[in-house]
């Protein structure tokens, strides 16, 4: 019949349609995503190759930790060089790709971020952790077990940490305290310079501490370098210093108004095109009357309103300079946008966007600007009244000596302002890495089940410091761990690694050499967490990458795009 006949025909067609694409090949997840796609699954695809991948930020890290750690010559896409041991600079400028090291350069931006210092101690934590972990997972214990002893670990950890407090910085507007505060941040980095940069980031902190001290601005300090002579003459000015001189005859006003103009000084171009064509002499003299005449009423009226200096954020032409000069008005110039904004916050007024006489809400008031010569290098100091700013002039041989103190002192900065909020310290040098260490082995052994193993190892990571420390510093790193917790044993809890000594141990306390408490908590705990995270992960699944057109060699990247 003729039904038969048409069923007959459907059958046949579908026996001969190829099946859909998620039915080829064996089944399981390749016929779940697109063609193109990667996955890595189990212990040794995906836990074990994490590990390693964050073990190797860590291993790039570790030997720049501590007085004697080393610097990395880095050069970035640009072709831009850094000579650093700064480690949140490394992990900006390395682009790291893998998505589990990844996970640890955010820790450390966190870290720094809301601490702005111990981000090296984050890295080399994570990678310590990861690596006890991973001789647990070739031993046969269980993730989810290695887990749970770790976050028995972190609480006990915790608990140390807290009674290890042996100093709190009670004045915040005392320069000695602030200096002591602050020390342990800059030898980190810098040693032998502790000493002679410590009490003027000190100082300059002391300038501008406002009276409620938890609303320090860290943004108040300032540095500006200046190439030549040495460190030792670096100072303190109370005040913002713009490394430039007056594009003006003046060079030195004081109680003056002060008018910033965000744009250039100079009189704008018609939209059109037209062209002039000119018969005598007389035509050519006049051909920009109209335009000086247009400027020497706005000087005029700038004049008149009793301002004595102008900033510009843009060219001053010659003929605004002309008239600015003879109506004796200084006047500064900058390039940088970040700069003008630090001018206008000095002087506590708007940035002008309008060519035109500025209203008296617009003006800001100073009590001095004046150009200085410093080492052949003209520099502008502006002071004001109301505005609590102070500058660090650093001086250095070369850029890059005084780049990478200059990140120094902004990790002291930093340490400063932590320090507002929460004045506790405890005892530096590894001593009190060493301490819970020494607590957690004694803690492991009373832990029941497989957990123990985990314990006992994290115990064991948290020796990785006063480990880098002996090793940066060429000492024996055996010797040094067993005198550590030899006096650890004995109750002194403060005692770390000697550095400038063959294989002694120190008082830390005694020594001034301290750690902010909140920032050493913060980095244990986003450390902690980090390794917590990378050991959860057992599966990575990458998705094929989108295509579309390349951008050409050379051009700008739009992120929004």
């Amino acid at each position: 019949t003729r039904w038969a006949q048409s069923a007959a025909a459907t059958r046949r067609q579908q026996s001969t349609t190829p099946p859909p694409v998620m039915f080829k090949g064996a089944g399981g997840i390749e016929s779940l995503l697109k063609d193109g796609h990667k996955h890595f699954a189990g212990l040794d695809e995906a836990v074990l190759k994490n590990i390693e991948a964050c073990k190797g930020l860590a291993t790039i890290t570790k030997s720049s930790l501590g007085p004697n750690g080393m610097n990395k010559l880095l050069v970035n896409h640009l072709d831009k060089h850094f000579v650093t041991s700064d480690t949140g600079t490394m992990v900006d400028q390395l682009e790291v790709q893998h998505p589990a090291a990844r996970m640890a350069v955010m820790a450390c931006k966190a870290q720094e971020l809301e601490c702005g210092d111990a981000s090296n101690l984050v890295v080399v934590t994570i990678g310590a952790l990861l690596e006890q972990a991973e001789e647990l997972l070739k031993q046969g214990i269980h993730a989810a077990d290695i887990v749970k002893g770790y976050e028995l670990g972190r609480e006990r950890a915790m608990k140390v940490l807290g009674e290890s407090i042996v100093w709190t910085c009670d004045d915040c507007k005392d320069v000695e305290k602030l200096s002591k505060a602050c020390k342990t941040s800059l030898s980190s980095k810098q040693i032998g310079y502790e000493e002679i940069i410590g009490p003027l980031v000190a100082q300059a902190c002391a300038m501008v501490m406002p009276s409620s001290v938890s609303k320090f601005d860290a943004d108040n300090v300032r540095v500006a370098k200046i190439i030549g002579s040495s460190m030792t003459q670096s100072q303190v000015v109370n005040g913002m210093v713009h490394v430039r001189g007056a594009q003006s005859v003046i060079d030195k006003v004081e109680n003056a108004k002060v008018a910033v103009f965000g744009g250039g000084i100079e009189m704008s171009g018609t939209e059109s095109t037209a062209k002039v064509l000119i018969k005598d002499a007389e035509s050519l003299k006049n051909f920009t009357k109209g335009e000086e005449d247009k400027m020497e009423e706005f000087v005029k009226g700038i004049a008149d309103k009793g301002i004595k200096c102008v900033i510009s954020g843009g060219p001053v032409s010659d003929v605004a300079l002309h008239y600015l000069n003879t109506y004796k008005i200084m006047v500064l110039k900058t390039a940088s946008k970040f700069e003008l904004r630090r001018m206008c916050k000095t002087l506590n007024c708007p940035a002008l966007v309008r060519l035109d006489v500025p209203r008296p809400d617009e003006l800001g008031i100073c009590d001095s600007i004046e150009v200085q010569e410093i080492g052949s290098t003209k520099v502008t100091i502006i002071r004001a009244k109301d505005t609590k700013i102070s500058t660090l002039l650093l001086r250095g041989a070369t850029a890059n000596v005084m780049d990478e103190m200059e990140r120094a002192i902004d990790d002291a900065v930093n340490v400063i302002k932590c320090t507002t909020k929460d004045g506790r310290f405890v005892p530096g040098a590894g001593a009190t890495e060493i301490e819970m260490a020494h607590q957690l082995q004694t803690y492991g052994k009373e832990v029941i089940g497989m957990d123990q193993y985990a314990v006992l190892k994290f115990g064991e990571a948290l020796e990785e410091v006063p480990k880098i420390l002996s090793t940066n510093a060429g000492i024996n790193t055996a010797d040094m761990v067993t005198a550590l917790y030899a006096a650890h044993a004995r109750g002194e809890k403060a005692a770390g690694v000697d550095v400038e000594s063959t294989g002694q141990v120190l008082d830390a306390t005694e020594n001034a050499i301290l750690d902010h408490y909140e920032s050493k908590a913060c980095a244990m705990k986003l450390a902690i967490d980090t390794a917590l995270t990378v050991l959860r992960v057992n599966h990575i699944i990458i998705a094929k990458q989108a295509g579309g057109p390349k951008n050409p060699a050379g051009s700008p990247v739009d992120d929004e795009d």
